[in-house]
């Protein structure tokens, strides 16, 4: 047994220095011979997976033409883009999470942006963006939503807005001028209000107004809707987000709540029944859409002209003149292998020469001032409407954990007080009552 053993320990230690003697010599002859070997392995090195939800046409054309420059200037890093169906993106992406599986670069709706933090799934990227970002070019009402505990997370490529569309015919019908085009001098809703009257016509299908793009589900309730709450002078939540009582049923939320509700049932100038392209069909005068639906319209419906048959005019003032911006903006996993290689990505697709490109394929509103600059359609009518109101009258969704809690209570709000005709102070303390049972359930 005992010489058995000796042979084991003696095999083994020449196994060894073998193996240290091929290496060695392995070595030497790789450096000597084939120097090309290393570098084609460090060419294909390191994945990124990167996931966002599937857009546009031009949305993914844009990104895809964007990687491809990318993986050319960085031939050490490829990236892996999935394109996952909006309806599900939410949903597998924090499924995976979860899991211990995420992306290691992820785009997320920046209201979504604190519930990612409070969970420690994405990398802070403050000290790059101050250092490298360039964020004195980012509007502040911009960049305010990509932060959270005085932290920076995302990165913006374009910014989102809403304005007031109005069909030409119907104000010619009913003899009206049409709206002012200027940003900076908006119509107030009395106003707006007197106009839906005079054309509304419901008895035909045609309405006055759709104040805020009817009852639809997902984040497009809070996002149009929450506007109406702000220009009246509510808010949402108290400045430390950890209350919504005594805010979203204030007495400014009250009064918003309020003539959201008489539009439908007291004045019956919006419909509540959703029209299919109710704008486009002549069936409302005024509607609330997004800057994206400009191309939209050129694309799908090319006979119905700017100019011609339907403008476009900044959206209403009440108390207060405020536009909703946010949306898809960049991150970095915090379980990414490669933080430094995920940035360079990040930061290529955001800069001024990343978003740039971007905007010239999608016609997007870029989140950036100097690019906002390089195109001059982005400083004319109409989309001067959507970038001077995303530049100086943007406010940001709450930034809270429990968001997603807020974005449907908001909705449920909504449908009770216009479809379901409810009384409005009961209806705001209910929402109130459900945002802050989630509140205090994270506070524990």
């Amino acid at each position: 047994m005992k010489n058995k053993l000796v042979l084991i320990i003696v095999t083994s230690i020449v196994l060894i220095f073998t193996g240290y003697t091929l290496s060695f010599f392995s070595v030497i002859f790789t450096d000597s011979n084939d120097e090309n070997a290393n570098e084609n392995l460090e060419v294909t090195q390191i994945e990124l997976t990167f996931w966002r939800a599937n857009g546009t046409n031009l949305e993914n054309r844009a990104y895809s033409e964007l990687i491809s420059n990318f993986e050319k200037a960085h031939p050490n890093i490829k990236i892996k883009m999935e394109l996952i169906p909006y309806g599900n993106y939410e949903l597998k992406l924090r499924t995976e999470i979860a899991a211990g599986n995420p992306p290691d670069i992820m785009a997320i709706d920046s209201p979504n942006l604190a519930l990612y933090v409070n969970s420690g799934s994405l990398l802070s990227i403050d000290e790059k963006m101050r250092q490298e970002g360039n964020i004195i070019d980012i509007p502040a009402t911009t960049l305010n939503g990509m932060i959270f505990n005085n932290e920076i997370y995302l990165a913006p490529i374009v910014e989102s807005g809403l304005a007031l569309f109005y069909s030409m015919q119907l104000f010619r019908d009913a003899d009206l001028p049409f709206p002012p085009n200027d940003p900076y001098q908006p119509m107030t809703w009395e106003e707006v209000l007197e106009i839906a009257k005079k054309i509304n016509q419901p008895e035909n299908g045609v309405y006055g107004i759709d104040p805020a793009q009817g009852f639809a589900d997902g984040e497009a309730p809070a996002y149009f809707k929450l506007p109406i709450l702000w220009q009246f002078g509510a808010e949402v939540l108290n400045s430390e987000a950890t209350t919504a009582d005594g805010f979203l049923n204030s007495n400014e939320a009250l009064a918003a709540l309020q003539f959201y509700q008489d539009l439908y049932h007291k004045y019956q100038v919006a419909p509540i029944e959703s029209l299919p392209n109710p704008l486009v069909n002549g069936k409302v005068g005024m509607t609330v859409l997004g800057s994206w639906y400009l191309e939209d319209l050129k694309r799908n419906f090319p006979d119905f002209k700017l100019g011609e048959d339907f403008g476009i005019a900044p959206l209403p003032i009440g108390k207060n003149q405020v536009a909703p911006n946010g949306g898809w903006a960049l991150g970095i996993s915090s379980k990414t292998k490669y933080p430094e290689e995920a940035w360079q990505f990040i930061h290529y697709l955001t800069n001024v020469d990343g978003a740039k490109k971007y905007v010239e394929i999608t016609g997007d509103l870029p989140a950036r001032y100097s690019v906002a600059n390089q195109f001059p359609e982005l400083n004319e009518y109409p989309k001067n409407i959507f970038v001077i109101q995303a530049q100086n009258f943007a406010k940001n969704r709450p930034i809270t954990p429990v968001y997603p809690v807020v974005s449907e209570a908001i909705k449920t709000l909504f449908e009770d007080v216009g479809i379901g005709k409810k009384d409005v102070k009961i209806s705001a303390d209910e929402a109130v009552e459900k945002i802050n049972a989630s509140l205090n359930d994270i506070s524990r």
